[in-house]
């Protein structure tokens, strides 16, 4: 009996939960102006369970449905008619009293937790009505689309690969390459969005940073090529030292989630050269004034052929590091390190997927640490190529000193183990 209070008032609270989103956006409506309000709504939540604790009670499921049905008729007639009055053609609400009803009778005759959980769920999801219709009107068909390709790749491509190395040096596993692929676009994809809800034309700062999630290269390009044309490069050159330092970040995002113990070996140097990369970014930018906005014109990390042109050339890195590993890490190492100039996302994963199988934890940090070392590396060239000497050489000290910091703290300060597993590759 009290288990059976409890559910009731579980049900009770889920109807009055969003039976308060309902009500407070209908509470300018004059009294009885609208079908259902907090109490309805809670009413709703609670004839759920008292039909389901019915049902559970004459051991007939038949009256769960009958009760479902006849509420359904009755609350639909009234939003019907409310509908016609205000000639509208939304449905939400009706869907809303039949899911309080069902979560209701679900919090008696099911999962607690679920029927719980259903209900913020749903509650949240009524409340977000103006920032989901934002965000569709701020979406383009491209950024749709590219949200359809991440579904495709992730619940369908990904299940049909094979999970287990396919060659005979055991480093071409398609499901661990597809996998990372999906991984790596999707950390790009957010931050794409992100660029392109909030905009990237309210500044320099922001947008570079904002593009960095995605390219820290592509934004040092941009960057050069406006100090190349006469703009203030102290600024400029802050923007692309921040963006570096969102570039490392986005990286150890990255191995947080793939493998999360080679933070032990190599995290306490990357928080060293963040750390001066943010302060050398702060101080350029207090050497200049920005002067109006900048726009970075971001790829959409989506794009179907650099997509596949980036599991390519991850499948080929895994499989030359792991050849190279059979003999020595240090082989493993010196892919990273090439590779890194390139694409540093791929030699960073290339070198967490041999953690535990090919690979020990020192030398995967190594690798990790060497690939951002030449991915700077890397940006510097395209700095200098693109953009006037007062824009590069700044960016030239700020790594320099990042890189030194970062050395002097991986050589002095100790690794330590990092608590837990040490990664879904290790496992």
């Amino acid at each position: 009996m009290a288990n059976l209070i409890l559910s009731l008032g579980l049900a009770l609270a889920i109807g009055l939960l969003v039976g308060l989103e309902r009500g407070w956006r209908d509470r300018e409506t004059d009294e009885g102006g609208r079908t259902a309000g907090i109490r309805t709504y809670g009413i709703s939540g609670l004839l759920g369970g008292v039909v389901a604790a019915l049902a559970i009670s004459l051991d007939s499921s038949a009256v769960l449905i009958a009760g479902l049905l006849a509420f359904t008729a009755v609350f639909a007639w009234y939003k019907t008619r409310e509908a016609l009055r205000d000639e509208t053609f939304s449905v939400t609400g009706i869907i809303a009293g039949l899911a309080v009803f069902m979560l209701g009778a679900l919090a008696v005759a099911g999962d607690q937790r679920a029927a719980a959980a259903g209900g913020a769920a749903l509650a949240a999801l009524l409340a977000s009505r103006d920032a989901l219709h934002g965000l569709l009107r701020r979406l383009s068909w491209v950024e749709l689309r590219s949200a359809m390709v991440l579904a495709v790749m992730t619940a369908i491509i990904l299940p049909m690969l094979p999970a287990r190395a396919i060659d005979p040096w055991g480093g071409f596993n398609p499901y661990q390459v597809w996998l990372f692929t999906v991984l790596t676009a999707a950390i790009s994809f957010l931050g794409y969005i992100a660029v392109r809800l909030f905009g990237t034309t309210r500044g320099v700062l922001v947008g570079g940073m904002a593009g960095a999630v995605v390219s820290s290269t592509a934004v040092t390009v941009a960057l050069a090529r406006t100090a190349a044309g006469g703009a203030n490069p102290w600024p400029l050159a802050g923007a692309a030292t921040l963006a570096a330092g969102v570039s490392v970040l986005r990286v150890t995002g990255i191995v947080i989630i793939v493998a999360p113990a080679v933070l032990g070996v190599a995290g306490l140097a990357i928080l060293a050269a963040v750390t001066v990369f943010a302060a050398c970014g702060v101080f350029f930018l207090m050497r200049g004034r920005l002067e109006g906005d900048a726009s970075q014109v971001l790829r959409n990390p989506f794009d179907l052929p650099a997509l596949m042109v980036f599991a390519l050339f991850f499948a080929i890195v895994s499989t030359i590091s792991a050849v190279l590993a059979m003999g020595s890490t240090s082989g493993m190492v010196a892919t990273s390190a090439i590779s890194g100039i390139f694409e540093v996302d791929v030699a960073v994963l290339s070198a967490l997927r041999l953690l535990g199988d090919a690979a020990h934890l020192e030398a995967v940090g190594h690798a990790v640490l060497l690939a951002l070392t030449t991915n700077a590396l890397g940006r510097l060239v395209v700095a200098a190529a693109t953009g006037p000497v007062r824009f590069w050489l700044p960016i030239v000290v700020a790594t320099l000193l990042a890189g030194g910091v970062g050395y002097a703290a991986f050589l002095t300060l100790p690794h330590f183990d990092w608590p837990g597993s040490p990664g879904v590759l290790g496992s």
